[in-house]
């Protein structure tokens, strides 16, 4: 979570809200990182989550990331916790809830819908108020 939450910190630095992600392979080894880059790139997509399931995909040469954990710093929205489905990720960490578009627990629980194919498992809270913090840091700055 400590890695998600530098990438984090760069997403702050860039003027976007600072939510970071990592994707770890089977064994545990960094596959991917990447943190909020729709300020500067204009892309309504370049959230956290997709650009590190994106950028796993492309190393692996492999879309279906079987095996793998996510971990970000605040809770997937609907259209991250579909990648992350679609992508078939094993594991979701999570840091802070987001109560007003979480989709993996708080507000929807995409993720664990028993109608789709593949739930991955969900942990939430790692880290959480230092998660919360690093958000609440930034909009208050705003």
């Amino acid at each position: 979570m400590r890695l998600a939450m530098d990438e984090a910190a760069r997403a702050a630095e860039a003027g976007d809200v600072p939510v970071g992600a990592v994707l770890l392979g089977p064994d545990g080894s960094l596959l991917s990182a990447g943190h909020n880059e729709r300020e500067a790139t204009g892309d309504p997509t370049a959230h956290a989550e997709v650009l590190a399931v994106r950028r796993a995909a492309l190393k692996l040469g492999e879309w279906r990331l079987t095996g793998c954990t996510l971990v970000v710093t605040l809770e997937p929205c609907t259209m991250c916790a579909g990648a992350l489905v679609q992508s078939r990720v094993d594991r979701v960490v999570f840091g802070a809830l987001d109560e007003k578009a979480g989709a993996a627990g708080s507000l929807w629980d995409v993720v664990r819908d028993r109608r789709l194919n593949h739930r991955p498992e969900v942990i939430q809270g790692v880290l959480e108020r230092e998660c919360s913090a690093q958000l609440t840091a930034f909009f208050r700055d705003r």
